[in-house]
């Protein structure tokens, strides 16, 4: 029986008896567990595709933000116990990738840790020093969402819809800009990298400094693209991701 704290934190997309390996997805600052939602596409049918769900947005948005970045992982990791019986792989994309890291760190701790890492579109955590500040007016929020994804501008357009969104992105940027990172202890389990060549927020070189947080194997990808470069490369992204969660052996 599922518990109430991993329903209320993970929504599932795919996740069947047949479903050996659960592909467990952590959205960007300010985003949805639907940028997730057509993965189950591009996907086995025996990968479980679920999603994180942030408090403070979609169904959750009575819940509290979160103190602190470990604050989020702590909780999360905490739903995901029962699932980590499971071969479990987790994808974090830009904020999601420290969160993720963070999480894969404590399910270690724990005894039930992941059987892989994967991260995108963000530096490892010793690397983050010098990185842009997220601090703004809203129209400066605003601003910064849409150089990266101008597809959002209808959504701030409707008034009833920015005020939505606008408490959860400004929660996530105070996350991000408070996570201090620094070391972190390695993890066991083979980590994967992903980034897009034209990405501002991150450089393939940096990406590569994720090799310092596994104990095992580390693998890069770059493929074309900005800081989004998932979604009009989801199909290269998804291949590559198949070869990775076929790779991924059994529990112990």
């Amino acid at each position: 029986m599922r518990s109430p704290v991993e329903e209320r934190w993970i929504r599932r997309f795919r996740d069947g008896d047949g479903c050996l390996t659960k592909l467990v997805c952590f959205p960007h600052a300010g985003g949805w567990t639907n940028a997730y939602r057509t993965w189950t596409l591009g996907l086995p049918s025996d990968i479980g595709v679920l999603a994180v769900r942030y408090p403070g947005r979609e169904d959750r948005l009575g819940d509290p933000f979160p103190a602190g970045l470990d604050t989020l992982a702590d909780d999360i990791a905490d739903a995901l116990v029962e699932l980590a019986r499971h071969r479990l792989v987790l994808f974090g994309h830009s904020m999601g990738a420290s969160v993720a890291h963070e999480v894969a760190l404590r399910l270690q701790k724990r005894g039930c840790p992941p059987t892989a890492l994967c991260v995108s579109g963000r530096r490892p955590p010793h690397a983050l020093e010098g990185q842009r500040r997220f601090a703004g007016t809203d129209e400066e929020v605003i601003a910064d969402v849409l150089r990266f994804d101008e597809s959002r501008a209808p959504v701030f357009e409707d008034p009833e819809l920015r005020e939505i969104l606008l408490p959860a992105i400004r929660a996530d940027y105070r996350l991000v800009d408070d996570y201090r990172g620094g070391d972190r202890p390695p993890l066991d389990c083979p980590v994967h990298g992903y980034t897009g060549d034209d990405d501002p927020e991150v450089t393939p070189e940096q990406m590569r400094g994720w090799a310092d947080m596994t104990q095992g194997v580390f693998r890069l990808r770059v493929l074309p693209g900005g800081h989004f470069y998932l979604r009009a490369e989801e199909a290269a992204l998804l291949a590559d991701m198949r070869a990775v969660l076929s790779r991924t052996p059994p529990p112990a």
